[in-house]
C-alpha cells in the first residue's frame, strides 16, 4: 500500500492526465499536492485506478469508491481490476478499457458493476483515461462518474 507522499504522486498523475487529456481539472488543484490528494479523496464523485500489469490491480479508489465497493483501501488496492465486473460482463469491460488505450479517453461509458457484497450497480457517464507520469510513461487507466445506480435481482 502506498503512503501518503506515493498516494500525492499518483494522485498528481491522475489529474495532470485528465487535464491533458479531457482538456479540462477533475478537481481544482491547489498546487499542493497533500491537499490536491485529499481533495480527490474526499470529492462528491468516484475516482479510481488501476496499473499495468498483466492482470491490472486496483492502485487508487477515493472515498466513494472506497464505499461503493465496501472494501478497506488495503482491500481496494489488492483486487485486480477485473473482479469489479462480473465475468459475463469481462469482455466488453476489456474491449472498453482497449478503447481507452488507443484514444487516450474515453467519455459516456456505462456498465454493470459488482461490489465486495456481490451487490450489482450500473455506472453511467463515465469518464475513463489514460494515465501517464511526468515523463510520459504510461503507468495505468483512471475512471470517474458520478450516477450509479444498484440492480435487483
Amino acid at each position: 500500500m502506498m503512503n501518503d507522499n506515493e498516494i500525492a504522486r499518483h494522485v498528481g498523475y491522475l489529474l495532470r492526465s485528465f487535464r491533458r487529456l479531457v482538456g479540462q481539472d477533475l478537481v481544482p488543484t491547489r498546487g499542493d499536492p497533500l491537499l490536491d490528494a485529499q481533495q480527490l479523496f474526499t470529492a462528491p464523485f468516484v475516482v479510481l485506478s488501476h496499473g499495468i500489469e498483466a492482470d491490472p490491480v486496483l492502485n487508487y479508489g477515493n472515498a466513494l469508491a472506497l464505499q461503493l465497493w465496501e472494501m478497506s483501501t488495503a482491500q481496494f488496492c489488492a483486487t485486480p481490476s477485473r473482479i469489479t465486473a462480473e465475468s459475463t460482463l469481462r469482455d466488453d469491460r476489456q474491449y472498453t478499457l482497449e478503447t481507452v488505450a488507443r484514444q487516450g479517453f474515453i467519455t459516456g461509458y456505462s456498465g454493470v458493476r459488482i461490489n465486495y457484497s456481490g451487490h450489482r450497480f450500473l455506472i453511467e457517464n463515465v469518464v475513463l483515461w489514460n494515465v501517464s507520469d511526468d515523463d510520459g510513461n504510461h503507468i495505468g487507466q483512471a475512471a470517474s462518474f458520478d450516477q450509479w445506480t444498484f440492480l435487483h435481482t
